[in-house]
């Protein structure tokens, strides 16, 4: 016969939403970061075509 599960604490629920959002909150700070770098001209791991290189070619 099924069995009830356990209730889960608030304080297991809050660790696990505060895990959740804390990832997110990383991923967003890196993106801004990248984005930062990017328009600064100082970005030396993302590669994207630039206006420069266009204007060699003709």
């Amino acid at each position: 016969m099924a069995v009830p599960k356990k209730k889960t604490s608030k304080q297991k629920r809050d660790q696990r939403r505060a895990t959740w959002k804390r990832t997110g909150a990383l991923q967003a700070q890196k993106a801004l970061s990248l984005g930062k770098s990017v328009l600064t001209g100082r970005s030396t791991s993302f590669v994207y075509p630039t206006d420069e290189d266009d204007d060699d070619e003709e």
